[in-house]
Formats: C-alpha cells, structure tokens, sequence
C-alpha cells in the first residue's frame, strides 16, 4: 500500500490575505483547498455556465492578483504563494 506523501501532507500557514478566508490555522494544501471550494460555493462564485471558472469577489480578488475570474486549475498556483 502506497504511503502518503509527508510533504503533501505537512501543514501550511496561509498568508493574512488567505486567512480572511480558510483561517489562520496551519493546514494541510488539500484542506486549504476544501476550504477554499466551501467559500467559492456557499458565495456562488462558481462561473454558472462554465462551472471550472471561479469569479472573485472583494476576497479573493487580493489571492487571485485582482483579476476578475481564473480558472479552477489555476487556483493552486495562486495558493502556494500564499501558503508558507
């Protein structure tokens, strides 16, 4: 059985910007993620046509380098630079 990578698994502390959202707790990436899914849908930032494009808000406009809309394969890219 395939063991877990530990790396993949070791918690981050997020950046005070991404703190408005998942909280200032150390996480692992993958809760990060979760949580970031939970924020985008309980806001309805889910693209409605083309549901793989996430729209900002005034909270996610700061991770997201203000732009108004990217693309879910696009999101851990702007998280690791605010996960330390």
């Amino acid at each position: 059985m395939a063991k877990a990578n530990a790396q993949f698994m070791k918690p981050l502390t997020p950046s005070t910007t991404l703190a408005t959202i998942v909280g200032t707790t150390a996480l692992p990436r993958t809760e990060v993620v979760k949580k970031m899914w939970t924020y985008i849908k309980s806001n309805g930032l889910q693209d409605k046509t083309n549901k793989r494009m996430i729209n900002t808000d005034a909270k996610l406009a700061p991770l997201f380098e203000n732009k108004k809309q990217i693309s879910m394969f696009e999101m851990n890219k702007y998280l690791s630079k605010h996960l330390s």
